[in-house]
């Protein structure tokens, strides 16, 4: 390790093999290593050595490892913790990070990165003194899990929840349609001391523009056409609260400036009015649109944008975590299961397979809904790759599970059809028909067609110009 002189690390686990294999790993000159295998030990051992760092399991037997995170802190508001896990919930994650945990580590990645991290930890033990966020307790188990992902980048995004919620920082949500976005914002909100006030979340491009100052500010009576009534906005609404915008780059630009005016002095008037109201509400936004793009264009207030984008948390699309996609479908499946109240559904590993291979443009939101159209349309408790619904998009091109089995049911039409063809060497006819049909199948794109057949491009060219291959018949030999 790095120069760590006078370090001292508690580590907790109730597993004594890996107390051996901690200790062990982080041995450096100056560092001493401290033991302990419940809850109450490293609290006793906390308080008589002031560790400067302490590691501990997040299931340890009894007292969690996050109610040992909580204790810890209550003693020192400036303890260093780092918890680990083989299995992390996205609320243990969140709440670690919420209650300062400096980092939430997956057991298995251990062997890579603890040096690292602890390392890094020590470092700003040196200089780091914060005293403990004032949030209202959230029981873990209290939280639903509807933010669900076990891939790094998730993980990333889970922790970054944490961070924040302590804070009243605007956060600008980024990502594609359907990745879930008002997902992150409600968590944000939910871990927040505002938890127990109103989150409101409107999406922009729902209202007319006509409509949207009076929709987000509110109107007196009769300050226009149809306004019969006063009414208030989303603003007075959430007071104390969070207000989530999502879509916040179709946002038209005279309402724009009003909106600037509220996170710069967090007061407004509604229209036709001018009287001054005064609220204290934090504001979440969310886009899939480049609104650095969208500033230069002039189309987004730049002094807008830099209010806004104070904390940015970017979800990744489906795609970029592909090990996410069974959690996800399995957690849908048994949602849909529950509501339809008769036997527990599964999927096939074939099934899963098809899931996870497919490129889900539409991200979380169309697996969601392809789960759901697969439970309403089979016809037994078990999902086939025949009962999933996939979209046109990536079935073709990005599906490699979709070409397998065609290409599978290909071969076994080859196979039938060589047996009525006479004198026909099988191997060689075969190589030549699948090389057509992959050339074919991938749009005439050589390096596509070969890479999926496992040869080289020159022998892809020679297949496709091959002739019939004959069997040559035995010739006597010479007497």
């Amino acid at each position: 390790m790095a120069d760590t002189s006078d370090s001292r690390i508690l580590i907790v686990d109730s597993d004594p093999d890996f107390l051996v294999w901690a200790a062990s790993h982080l041995k450096a000159p100056g560092v001493a290593v401290i033991t302990a295998e419940r809850a109450e030990e490293a609290l006793a051992s906390f308080q008589k050595s002031r560790a400067d760092l302490v590691l501990a399991e997040v299931r340890l037997p009894g007292t969690s490892g996050i109610e040992l995170l909580k204790r810890l802190r209550q003693t020192d508001p400036n303890a260093m913790v780092i918890l680990f896990s083989g299995i992390a919930s996205t609320s243990n994650v969140i709440e670690a990070m919420r209650l300062g945990a400096y980092d939430v580590l997956g057991k298995e990645k251990l062997p890579y990165e603890l040096r690292t991290v602890v390392e890094s930890a020590l470092r700003a033990n040196e200089s780091r003194r914060v005293t403990r966020a004032q949030a209202a307790e959230i029981p873990a188990e209290t939280i639903q899990e509807t933010i669900i992902g076990r891939s790094g980048p998730m993980q990333d995004v889970f922790k970054m929840i944490g961070r924040v919620s302590r804070s009243d920082a605007p956060v600008m949500v980024t990502g594609e349609s359907g990745c879930g976005k008002e997902l992150v914002a409600r968590a944000i909100h939910k871990f927040s001391p505002r938890a127990q006030k109103e989150f409101v979340g409107i999406n922009i491009t729902s209202i007319p523009d006509n409509l949207m100052e009076s929709e987000i500010f509110g109107h007196e009576k009769g300050s226009f056409t149809g306004a019969v009534t006063q009414r208030i906005g989303r603003f007075e609404q959430c007071d104390g609260g969070t207000l989530f915008l999502d879509e916040i780059g179709d946002m038209p630009l005279a309402v724009q400036s009003k909106l600037l005016r509220v996170l710069q002095e967090g007061e407004f008037c509604r229209v036709g009015s001018n009287q001054v109201l005064k609220c204290d509400v934090r504001v979440l936004a969310a886009t899939n649109k480049d609104l650095e793009a969208e500033v230069a264009k002039g189309t987004f207030r730049e002094d807008l944008f830099y209010r806004l984008n104070v904390v940015r948390i970017h979800i990744p699309p489906l795609r970029e975590r592909r090990e996410d996609v069974r959690l996800l479908a399995e957690f849908f499946l048994h949602r849909q299961s529950a509501r339809r109240r008769g036997p527990t559904m599964r999927f096939t590993e074939d099934a899963l397979a098809l899931l996870e291979a497919y490129d889900w443009p539409g991200n979380v939101r169309e697996l969601e809904n392809t789960i759901q159209r697969a439970c309403a349309l089979c016809n037994s408790d078990v999902l086939l790759p025949s009962d999933i619904p996939l979209g046109s998009t990536g079935s073709r091109h990005g599906n490699s599970a979709t070409t397998v089995t065609r290409m599978r049911d290909a071969l076994t039409m080859l196979l039938h059809t060589a047996q009525t063809t006479p004198d026909i060497e099988l191997l060689p006819w075969v190589e030549r028909e699948l090389s057509r049909m992959a050339f074919r199948h991938y749009e005439e794109d050589a390096a596509k067609a070969s890479k999926f057949l496992g040869i080289t491009s020159n022998a892809l060219q020679d297949n496709l110009g091959a002739p019939a291959v004959k069997k040559v018949p035995a010739t006597k030999k010479a007497s």
